[in-house]
């Protein structure tokens, strides 16, 4: 859970979340609402600030990649994201922002990322140079912190995704 690196995904909802989740689903017609079956409220970041920050760049639409250290996830049981998962972002109070589709998930190295990536994971200054600067601290310290060694093709998670409510 930092930077969009790593999600804290959890079943915890509250009647705020829930609630939000009815919302949404009352956008839906009733043939689409049976095509939705459950989500999992997520949130962004590390700190409860990051969180809404990162959070709302979701919820306006400016952030719609983000990506994992494959062995970070590997390493606490996480399995791998699914496209056609729906999360529930969170803010770092807990308070919903926004409701997110995965359309995409690919496993790459590190080294693999392009530019077109790095804007559409929407923060910083949205270029390559930053992205790679900025997940390379962080993606560092997750390898060291679980017996890794990080390099240039450690495997990434690259995911993208669609913002589903509240519509843009």
């Amino acid at each position: 859970m930092a930077w969009g690196l790593y999600k804290e995904k959890s079943n915890d909802k509250s009647l705020n979340t829930e609630s939000f989740w009815k919302s949404y689903l009352s956008t839906l017609s009733e043939e689409e609402q049976k095509n939705v079956h459950s989500y999992v409220v997520d949130s962004f970041a590390d700190t409860p600030e990051a969180a809404t920050k990162v959070g709302k760049l979701v919820r306006d639409g400016i952030k719609t990649t983000t990506s994992s250290l494959a062995w970070g996830l590997e390493h606490i049981g996480e399995p791998l994201p699914k496209v056609g998962e729906i999360d529930l972002i969170v803010d770092g109070n807990g308070e919903p922002l926004c409701i997110i589709e995965l359309t995409e998930v690919e496993i790459k190295p590190f080294n693999a990322v392009d530019e077109q990536f790095a804007f559409e994971y929407g923060e910083g200054e949205r270029t390559l140079a930053y992205w790679l600067s900025d997940n390379w601290d962080y993606l560092a310290r997750w390898c060291t912190k679980i017996g890794r060694v990080p390099s240039e093709t450690m495997p990434i998670v690259f995911q993208r995704f669609r913002l589903l409510y509240p519509a843009k």
